[in-house]
């Protein structure tokens, strides 16, 4: 604030100096940043690399009527033998990158790392085997689906999940190729809202922009209710609510990974919950004699009424994926658990547990809520084989795993 000695009014003021520390970085936090003795406490520092000695600036903020404090690195004063230089302009303000200052091979052991820590907070599942995770085929450029926040002046950007400040982007080194020449197109003229969401079918070219924007000024059309995109030769509608891969190569893995574990011999009934718009049932129909697709989602479901047109062996249920699982009646030969991001309903995986089917393949994208279900599902009869990582989100901590259950 501007005081009497300094003559500066409110408009006038000097910018305060930032609060810069020597820190130690030391293990992965759950958020992909460094954790750091500080104050007689610990916080996350963003930007670093276990073991490195850093200078970080000090954020200290309120968010949700509590005190935070966090640190981004400023200087690296003793940097990892990993620390590799970041192509992005915006890395670091952006936030949305948080290990592209790390080279690509140790992002993935720090990925199968992250699983295996958190399979340590439970007895049944210590020791599991997880193999080395499966690495991307694109490195940046693999998104599908981009979610920018707008300002008044209708630019478009992101905004950084500890300062709060908002940063104006030309391009997104994430994003495939199509959502960057999208958003060129609406940078300056989207002031009609302030968040935007743009999803580019990489296999088809298909775009879906929204909101609907009125701007005569914009070259191209928006407010689509559903876009398609295609799969190991399928294509799938998908509506503006529903789930999708963002990363579209790397899904046409994981479909066949998962037909892998599966071991699946061409008579089984095969269950898939949390079905979505049907990817999965419909990739693995032909490889089975009937698949159950579960699914809570409306939006969704009309979506996988038109994906399985023409599968006569595919029968979609509408519904919640532990009452639908808790009903069968008849023992599924295999399960997929395709669950959010919290994981499964309790009831869901004793159901599972219940029908004990031949295989059952849990895809997860959030290595604690896995490991918690895994743990569950373990001490309920049945057996992980193995967890097999996979890398969806190159740059970013998060990662896809694939676990594979049998009868105990």
């Amino acid at each position: 604030m501007a005081t009497a000695t300094t003559g500066l009014d409110r408009r006038e003021q000097a910018p305060e100096e930032p609060e810069l520390v020597t820190l130690s970085l030391e293990e992965m936090g759950p958020l992909g940043d460094t954790m750091a003795p500080f104050e007689g406490g610990r916080i996350n520092v963003a930007g670093g690399i276990p073991g490195e000695e850093v200078v970080a600036q000090i954020v200290r903020y309120r968010r949700r009527k509590q005190r935070h404090v966090s640190g981004i690195v400023a200087d690296v004063l003793k940097p990892s033998p990993y620390r590799v230089a970041t192509p992005c302009p915006y890395f670091g303000p952006c936030s949305g990158c948080q290990w592209q200052h790390i080279d690509y091979s140790h992002q993935l052991e720090m990925k199968r790392d992250a699983i295996r820590g958190e399979l340590e907070g439970y007895e049944a599942v210590l020791g599991t085997a997880v193999s080395d995770t499966v690495p991307a085929p694109d490195q940046f450029g693999y998104r599908n689906h981009a979610r920018f926040t707008v300002r008044h002046s209708g630019k478009l950007g992101f905004v950084n999940r500890i300062t709060r400040r908002f940063v104006d982007v030309d391009s997104c080194m994430l994003m495939a190729p199509g959502i960057n020449e999208v958003l060129g197109k609406l940078d300056g003229h989207s002031q009609e809202t302030s968040q935007l969401s743009i999803r580019y079918g990489i296999n088809t070219s298909e775009l879906l922009v929204q909101p609907a924007l009125h701007n005569d000024d914009i070259p191209l059309p928006t407010g689509q209710t559903h876009y398609r995109e295609a799969l190991l030769g399928r294509t799938f509608r998908i509506a503006s609510p529903s789930f999708f891969q963002v990363n579209t190569a790397q899904a046409e893995r994981l479909a066949e990974l998962v037909r892998q574990r599966l071991e699946l011999q061409g008579d089984e009934t095969l269950v898939d919950a949390y079905a979505g718009v049907g990817t999965f049932a419909v990739l693995l129909a032909p490889y089975v004699g009937r698949v159950i697709a579960v699914e809570e989602s409306e939006a969704a479901v009309k979506d996988a009424a038109v994906n399985t047109l023409g599968l006569d062996n595919l029968e979609f249920r509408q519904g919640r994926t532990e009452e639908v699982l808790g009903d069968l009646g008849s023992r599924p030969d295999a399960v997929i658990l395709d669950p959010p991001r919290a994981g499964c309903d309790p009831a869901a995986l004793e159901a599972v547990a219940r029908w004990e089917p031949r295989r059952t393949v849990y895809v997860s994208c959030d290595p604690a809520s896995l490991a918690r279900d895994l743990d569950v599902l373990v001490r309920a009869g049945l057996r992980v084989i193995e967890i097999q990582p996979l890398d969806m989100f190159p740059q970013t901590y998060h990662v896809e795993c694939v676990a594979t259950l049998e009868p105990g």
